[in-house]
């Protein structure tokens, strides 16, 4: 069977925008999501705050679950955030921002981690 890729026309649309920048690190977060959603990254934050350190920028290409604390803060960008990500996010004073805004930085992938 060949594959399709993602029938989302916001995710179809994020994946080509990602595809038209030069860097490599937004080719290998495309690449990330268009892999079915049953194979996407899916991170908890106690995983997320076992593998950074303090003010780091961390991207998620899936979604990011609740599951445990966050004690530093820093900046995660991911596709989706469950709701209790979001709120533990923001009791630790950390950044949470959707994909979309983070490809509006002009980041060149030197202080970025991509977890999953």
């Amino acid at each position: 069977m060949k594959r399709t890729g993602p029938t989302n026309p916001d995710l179809k649309n994020l994946i080509q925008e990602l595809r038209k920048k030069n860097e490599n690190i937004w080719k290998r977060i495309a690449f990330d999501l268009e892999k079915p959603t049953r194979k996407r990254r899916v991170v908890n934050l106690s995983r997320i705050n076992r593998f950074t350190r303090e003010n780091e920028i961390v991207v998620v290409p899936g979604k990011v679950l609740g599951s445990g604390l966050l004690s530093h803060k820093l900046t995660i960008a991911a596709y989706t955030f469950s709701g209790s990500a979001l709120e533990k996010i923001s009791k630790a004073n950390a950044k949470a921002i959707s994909l979309e805004e983070f490809m509006k930085d002009d980041i060149k992938g030197k202080r970025v981690r991509i977890i999953g």
